[in-house]
């Protein structure tokens, strides 16, 4: 058992049913951290981890429902948290949209439509500051916190089909550091991590799925494609007293594929 380094804290992520997400609730679980989790649709998935995190690690675990496409709905689902638990001390906003809400925003430059780009914006930007303004109230009170946008260098680096998913991730890294700015004084620090392409089922739902993992691959000195895994290092830093003096940054895992 890994050293309960965050006993007593308690951490709000958006999307943890899978992928990235999902590895985020045990990382933060296994060092004795409380873990709160939205979902959009998979109930039953998100009591099956509630069910095995609080069996393995034995702390207190919870899911609500959210629609990231309405992110003003954030403050509802807060209030569900306010009944459950008593402090925040980190945030990470990581769900995203996919399927049909993206129709118009994944694809080429000549076919993105503003109804697909707006909607990437809501679920990107717009629910990173709604999480992030709600959060922030609640780690005010017990003394400060730590908040996290969860990016990807699909704003570096040309990636095929993702240019309305890329500029709205400069845009939200952007919002962080305005966010950092603002937030200091009330001891809340503000980053994003921003992932190469990482080996989850929404890339697996790429049409062009196994040309990317090899392009990734060939480019990265490490020679493998990165996995759900390899981001929870960069957060738990973040929200560590080793990281007290770093804010408004952008912390890039990627297998050192953007500088080739």
């Amino acid at each position: 058992m890994a050293e309960k380094s965050m006993h007593g804290k308690t951490l709000f992520i958006s999307g943890g049913t899978r992928g990235i997400g999902k590895a985020m609730v045990y990382a933060y679980a296994e060092k004795g951290c409380a873990v709160a989790f939205t979902y959009a649709s998979s109930a039953d998935t998100a009591k099956e981890i509630i069910a095995d995190i609080e069996s393995k690690y034995s702390v207190k675990c919870r899911a609500y429902k959210l629609d990231i496409l309405e992110p003003l709905t954030y403050k509802d689902v807060y209030k569900l948290f306010d009944e459950d638990f008593d402090r925040l001390d980190y945030f990470i906003s990581n769900a995203i949209i996919s399927g049909r809400a993206v129709v118009g925003g994944f694809g080429p430059f000549m076919r993105l439509k503003p109804r697909g780009l707006n909607n990437i914006y809501t679920a990107t930007v717009d629910a990173f500051v709604v999480g992030a303004q709600e959060a922030a109230k609640r780690m005010e009170v017990t003394g400060g916190g730590s908040i996290i946008s969860m990016s990807s260098t699909g704003n570096l680096v040309y990636t095929p089909n993702y240019a309305g998913h890329g500029t709205n991730k400069a845009a939200v890294e952007a919002m962080v550091r305005y966010a950092a700015a603002e937030l200091g004084e009330k001891n809340i620090r503000v980053n994003a991590v921003s992932g190469g392409p990482i080996d989850t089922d929404a890339l697996k739902a790429f049409p062009n799925y196994e040309e990317v993992k090899g392009e990734v691959v060939r480019r990265s000195p490490l020679s493998r494609m990165g996995e759900v895994t390899d981001l929870t290092g960069a957060c738990l830093f973040l929200c560590s007293t080793e990281s007290s003096w770093l804010t408004g940054q952008t912390i890039v895992v990627d297998g050192g594929t953007t500088f080739q």
